[in-house]
This record gives C-alpha cells, structure tokens and sequence, in this order.
C-alpha cells in the first residue's frame, strides 16, 4: 500500500546552514508516529516543509501518492495536510466557534455548513461548552485543544501536532493522549512532535529520530528507548542506566 505521506531525499539550507539532510521518512495510513530529537536537530523545519511553508532546498514530498513538493501551504491543506504550531496561534479576539470556522472554510464556503462543522470538532475535543467565549480567555490546555480542533475542521488526512503536549500537567497530558488516540480513530493518520518521551513512547506505534538534521534511527518505540545512537544523541546516559 502506497504511504499516505513520504519525503525523499529531503535537504533545506538556510545559507551554509544544513537543517535537514536526505531525509528520506514514510508515515503509512492509519499510523500515529512519533518524530523525535535533540534541539536543533530539524524537526520544526521538516515539518514546515511537510505543511508547505517553504520549498525544500531538494528532493520531493508526497502525499496520497502525488507530488506536492511545489504545493503551497493553502492548497496541501485542502489536500489533507492539517497541523497545529508549537507556539499557539489562535486569533485571540474572536470566539472559540469562530476560530474554528476559519479552519473549516478550507473546504466549505457555506458559512452555516462550516458552523456546523465548527461545533461538531468543539465536540469532539471537550470545548463545545467553552464556543463562545474569546480564545484569549481559555487557559494553556483548552488552548492547545483548541489548535487541534481547528486543524482537524479542514478535514485533514494527516495531522502534524508540534508540541500538544508540552508544557500540560500531568492530567491534562493524559487527556491530550486520549484526544489523539480518538484522532486516530476517526481514521486521522497523525504524524507528531513531542519532548516529552513519557508520554510519546506508549502512544506511537513508531518513532524516526533527528539529529543535527539526518535520520538517526527509526523503529518501534520500545527498540528506540533503547538503541545506543540515541541514548547517546537524545536521551543521555541517565537514561541509559535506568532502561
């Protein structure tokens, strides 16, 4: 079965700069997958170039077996590339509702259909009761919620998720697992970036770590935790000694 998402050989210089070096990745319909590493190891630049911010340096992107590498960030969403930002970016002024709305007329102009839709995504990520009030007046976790609903109100085949996780309590990590697990469920493929390796590990079914811009190994979660590559490059020996 073709991947719903590839990268070949994908290079991005900023100048003599390299933040990603052959990068060849496949994520398959269905998966939740883990991109994990080191800072400054790509991880935001490949997912820029994923969503279609800019052009790669070189190689190519595909997604559902077409070519979009020269796709901009607007018509790869309505292709099914949805994604949230590691810095929330909701438009602080406007309702809950609304902020949604923007995400669902990527593919609807009919605004009581994109309402509709609005409310329905609210609902599935535990902020129906909060549609009204401003974005400005929901607090840290409700906020990241809120990012995923909006990306998964343009109806997206895969989800990147930079960062939902980070920075939450305990609790509320817990509830942002289940949220992607139902994700997925619906039939979402999610392909995401975490830090925080106790919380990732048991909800991907694969993880591709990144160091200083390459692949450095990819495999089943508990094969990464313990490979020596990235002990040494990412989880340093105090993990070594407690795996």
């Amino acid at each position: 079965m073709t991947p719903l998402l590839e990268t070949r050989g994908v290079w991005q210089r900023f100048g003599g700069l390299i933040a990603n070096s052959d990068v060849s990745i496949s994520v398959g319909r269905g998966e939740i997958v883990g991109l994990i590493g080191p800072n400054g190891a790509g991880k935001s630049t490949l997912f820029n170039l994923i969503a279609g911010v800019l052009p790669p340096t070189q190689g190519s992107i595909w997604l559902d077996g077409e070519d979009v590498t020269r796709l901009p960030a607007a018509e790869r969403c309505q292709r099914g590339i949805g994604r949230t930002f590691q810095v929330v970016k909701s438009f602080e002024t406007m309702t809950v509702i609304d902020n949604v709305i923007v995400g669902a007329l990527v593919q609807t102009t009919v605004m009581r259909e994109a309402r509709r839709k609005a409310y329905e995504v609210l609902k599935f990520a535990g902020l129906a009761g909060r549609a009204d009030v401003l974005a400005s007046q929901l607090i840290p976790s409700e906020k990241r919620r809120l990012e995923v609903a909006r990306a998964l109100a343009t109806e997206p085949k895969l989800l990147l998720l930079d960062e939902v996780l980070t920075g939450l309590t305990p609790i509320e990590a817990q509830k942002g697992v289940e949220l992607v697990r139902r994700v997925r469920e619906t039939g979402v493929t999610v392909l995401m970036v975490e830090h925080v390796m106790e919380i990732v590990m048991p909800l991907v079914d694969r993880a591709i770590v990144l160091d200083l811009g390459k692949v450095l190994v990819e495999g089943k979660p508990a094969e990464i935790v313990r490979d020596p590559k990235v002990i040494s490059a990412y989880l340093g020996d105090r993990h070594a000694l407690s795996a």
